[in-house]
């Protein structure tokens, strides 16, 4: 498997809802990216986006869990791509979110658009943005306490930023919470078809998620991504994938 990341310029947008697997590289992040639509070719549910904006000194990730597979995902998939090209260079993301609250709201008749989690990262202060629409809570792995826990919008460890509105987003269920990530700290965002992983007597869940995590050795994204893989299909056996699995690695690397 090659290491050699996708690196993107100022104002690109990349990703999509097909398969993947491998690195990519933000000002001040390293990841990994691995995506396994059900419907393999097809495409999924699952869509992931990543840009750069502002002179490399903002970073956004954007993950997505939608109804459906094949043309309509990929629907919905371009769909975002437009809102969140329109919000690029913003590092405030609460019109982002109220717009992707608007537009989602048109589709849930046919498509049920499901969650989105989108992370804002901020390379001067390692400040990290981050806001959910129902998703799960990302993974986060804090260095200096050697110390594994879900990142929720009531984390003790938010931080205030001057002129940003934190919190509720007016006219939205949804929140946004800022965090200052700490060197060589990592981030895993990942969908449902990762936590509903089946064995024979239960899922996964995240709190079952983050227990893998506390188990593995933290030294690259790489590592992290094919680890919980690894465990993820351990825990589910001969029970087969029922959904798209997606997870997305990121580490703090200033």
């Amino acid at each position: 498997m090659s290491e050699i990341g996708t690196r993107l310029a100022c104002f690109e947008l990349w990703g999509g809802n097909r398969s993947a697997d491998h690195p990519i590289e933000l000002p001040g992040l390293a990841g990994w990216v691995y995506s396994q639509p059900l419907e393999g070719a097809a495409g999924g549910g699952d869509v992931h986006y990543l840009s750069v904006c502002s002179k490399g000194m903002i970073s956004r990730v954007a993950l997505a869990d939608v109804a459906g597979h094949g043309s309509r995902a990929s629907s919905i998939a371009e769909n975002l791509r437009h809102v969140l090209q329109r919000h690029t260079d913003n590092w405030d993301q609460s019109a982002l979110m109220r717009e992707l609250n608007e537009a989602f709201a048109l589709e849930t008749v046919e498509s049920q658009f499901a969650t989105a989690a989108v992370l804002g990262f901020y390379l001067e202060t390692a400040e990290l943005l981050f806001s959910s629409a129902g998703h799960p809570p990302p993974l986060w792995y804090r260095a200096q306490e050697n110390s594994w826990e879900l990142l929720q919008d009531k984390t003790p460890l938010a931080v205030e930023i001057e002129g940003l509105p934190l919190g509720l987003i007016p006219g939205t269920t949804y929140s946004q919470t800022a965090v200052r990530l700490g060197a060589r700290d990592l981030l895993v965002l990942y969908t449902d078809g990762i936590i509903e992983a089946d064995s024979s007597r239960r899922q996964l869940g995240s709190e079952g998620l983050l227990d893998l995590a506390r188990r593995l050795t933290t030294e690259s994204p790489f590592e992290v991504s094919r680890a919980l893989v690894s465990g993820v299909q351990a825990f589910r056996g001969d029970v087969p994938p029922h959904d798209d699995e997606t997870l997305l690695v990121l580490q703090h690397v200033r």
